[in-house]
């Protein structure tokens, strides 16, 4: 949390969209820290987008995302894919197949340190990944993890997804994260 992923994956749409081509954005229906219809960062950038649920696969897809605007999209984005199921990957590859350039951010790791629901097999697939990190708020080193906390205090338990902001985690580096 707070590398920059949403920052980078709406700078990339904005490079599409000067190069002419038809973008959508979509995020998961668990997002619902800043707007309903719209991806916004955490310094207030933001892009119109789709809600999908997070049991979203290929054969539903059309059911959230209109035929037109995924017809004429050459550009399909998706933010917070972590929070995606299972099928999310294939998804991705039957969009790729169509012809659609699909770019996804979302964090590889919970907040225990372990991979996060469909983002190993993104990352095996995807053609490129770039990796951003966070400052660790405990040394300013690059922070590649998402300690929970409690209170102010580190916790190593609770449900995977939860959705907060600096008031629930702090990006930490390896070694300043506390994990089971």
């Amino acid at each position: 949390m707070f590398a920059g992923k949403t920052e980078e994956l709406l700078r990339r749409l904005e490079r599409a969209r000067i190069a002419r081509k038809t973008v959508i954005l979509c995020k998961p229906e668990l997002d619902t820290r800043y707007a309903h219809d719209r991806v916004v960062t955490h310094n207030g950038r933001s892009f119109p987008c789709f809600i999908l649920p997070v049991n979203v696969h290929a054969a539903t897809f059309a059911t959230y995302v209109p035929k037109e605007a995924l017809e004429s999209a050459e550009v399909v984005a998706f933010d917070e894919a972590n929070f995606f199921g299972p099928d999310f990957p294939e998804l991705c590859e039957i969009l790729v197949h169509r012809g659609k350039r699909v770019i996804v951010a979302g964090l590889d790791l919970n907040f225990r340190g372990e991979p996060f629901g469909p983002m190993p097999v993104l990352l095996a697939l995807a053609d490129e990944v770039l990796k951003l990190s966070a400052v660790c708020t405990v040394c300013g080193n690059p922070a590649t993890r998402s300690q929970r906390l409690l209170s102010g205090r580190p916790v190593t338990d609770g449900p995977e997804v939860l959705v907060g902001g600096l008031e629930t985690y702090e990006p930490r580096c390896r070694e300043h994260f506390f994990s089971p």
